[in-house]
């Protein structure tokens, strides 16, 4: 197993972002809380502290046990990381008399320094906190400063530990990528080898020892994630990988009979399974999002157990878990209590009595997709929007019957074909269209309606954590409205969704 960097995270919104810059150094890391530490620290080559809502003068302040770890480990603290060594060590924080939040440029840098090589006089920095270093440990050495903060940076004599009190890892921190190479590379001495091809080898080899001569059952959605995961589970044990792709009735138009068509392609072992009636049976009169959830996640479980027995001597369940929602599940303040029930990670029953195997949960979702280039897969399934596990019932507002999925499936199939054909597609992270329990007034001919409105919503983002819709063409909205109203029978009304993430969600539902 490959240990690099150990994050540890004190609860700051910006934590996975350290790791995504880490990573896009062709680095390993792993983020940990702060209060569950490793077992064996010694493996790791280098330890970052991350940022925090708390303060370190605050009586309930996170207080990690850096023994086995200062002096022994490169150590960088970030901003409360960066105030946490000050304070324990001797020095002084206290709160900040101006306000040091957003940008600031490094108005002194020390010379000879190789944490700063590369990094000139007036680098944008990005600064995010309260409190502020007074007076540094007396073994401290000043590295760096800006206008407002005197010790923006500093190094401790003797060891390799070293703070900034701004945020690398953050955008507008114009060299944070260079400055954290510097601490990695250089001074840590940490090698740049974590790239895809690096991460097949090494996780084929994982998988055949893992699993060995067993067989493995996983679902397959058609998506990125369990794609990936099917085909590097395949590459390691072959045809004892059994993959199943359920029909919940709830997919695009035309999906199922799709993706099983790209699947025989990739000569993976797939069993279509169209339990449709099964699910809109289920569902029938449900109007409340969660029960849809529930109700779709419970039906999936029975059908899938169904199936899964119908294979011999399976030992194992694929999972195509990723990093964000491993993290999620191990916060620092535990897990979070607004998960989604499709996005919990350990949704497994207890009846199905099977060890679970995840090859790609140390992987961010830009990861897979590269991975999933090294592979050999298909670009463009690489590329394909994410599409959330409950289908189309969190976009049907309300109760879900046949005819509301038939014209929310024609209304989505225009507009993503649309995308396509205009070269809009691969501009979007996620664009869905979402169907509205109203009926306005329209005009047909010479008749007064009363039909379906429906939302077209195309956000653009990097991770899903924050989103912002897109600027689509007035000339392709204005086409795709028309033919959605002339094409799909209920239909008399498009709207374009023009809100953000937060305070939206991608997602109605």
């Amino acid at each position: 197993m490959q240990h690099d960097v150990l994050i540890l995270d004190f609860g700051s919104q910006y934590t996975q972002l350290i790791a995504r810059r880490v990573r896009e150094l062709n680095i390993y890391c792993e983020i940990h809380p702060f209060n569950n530490l490793p077992d064996d620290i010694s493996h790791y080559k280098a330890v970052i502290l991350s940022g925090s809502p708390y303060s370190v003068r605050a009586e309930d302040a996170p207080h990690p046990d850096l023994s086995e770890i200062r002096g022994r480990v490169p150590l960088l603290g970030v901003c409360y990381g960066a105030q946490y060594l000050a304070h324990f060590g001797g020095g002084s924080v206290e709160p900040s008399e101006t306000r040091e939040y957003g940008r600031a440029n490094l108005s002194h840098i020390a010379g000879g320094e190789p944490f700063f090589e590369g990094v000139s006089v007036g680098s944008q920095v990005w600064m995010s906190h309260s409190d502020t270093i007074k007076r540094l440990p007396d073994n401290a050495v000043k590295m760096a400063s800006t206008a407002d903060v005197e010790h923006a940076a500093y190094r401790i004599e003797g060891e390799h530990t070293y703070a900034i009190q701004f945020h690398p890892e953050v955008y507008h921190s114009t060299d944070g990528k260079k400055i954290l190479e510097n601490f990695l590379v250089k001074i840590a001495g940490v090698s740049q080898s974590w790239t895809p091809d690096n991460f097949v080898d090494m996780t084929v080899d994982v998988l055949r020892e893992q699993v060995g001569d067993d067989k493995v059952v996983l679902a397959l959605s058609g998506g990125v994630d369990s794609t990936v995961a099917a085909v590097l589970l395949h590459r390691a044990i072959g045809e004892n990988l059994h993959c199943i792709f359920v029909n919940n009735g709830l997919l695009r138009k035309n999906e199922f009979e799709t993706v099983l068509k790209r699947y025989e392609g990739m000569e993976l072992n797939v069993k279509g399974v169209d339990a449709s009636g099964r699910f809109l049976g289920a569902l029938a009169g449900v109007s409340d999002p969660e029960e849809k959830r529930k109700i779709i996640g419970r039906t999936f479980i029975e059908v899938f157990d169904d199936e899964a027995h119908k294979i011999k001597d399976v030992k194992w369940l694929g999972q195509g878990t990723i990093y964000p929602d491993v993290i999620e599940s191990v916060s620092v303040n535990g897990p979070s209590a607004t998960i989604k029930s499709h996005h919990n990670v350990g949704g497994l029953p207890d009846f199905m009595k099977l060890k679970v195997v995840e090859p790609l949960r140390m992987l961010f979702k830009d990861e897979v997709r590269r991975v999933g280039a090294s592979l050999d897969i298909d670009p463009a399934q690489l590329g394909r929007h994410p599409f959330p596990g409950p289908g189309l019932a969190i976009r049907i507002l309300g109760d879900i019957t046949p005819e509301k999925v038939r014209i929310l499936q024609e209304v989505d199939d225009i507009f993503i074909s649309g995308l396509k054909s205009w070269g809009l597609y691969d501009r979007v992270w996620q664009a869905g269209a979402i169907l509205l329990p109203v009926d306005s007034v329209g005009v047909m001919g010479d008749e007064r309606t009363y039909e379906k409105c429906v939302a077209l919503r195309a956000v653009e983002s990097t991770d899903g954590m924050t989103a912002d819709w897109v600027n689509l063409p007035y000339d392709f909205l204005q086409k795709t409205s028309n033919d959605i109203i002339n094409r799909v029978k209920g239909v008399n009304r498009v709207v374009y969704d023009i809100s953000s993430k937060p305070p939206a969600t991608i997602e109605w539902e």
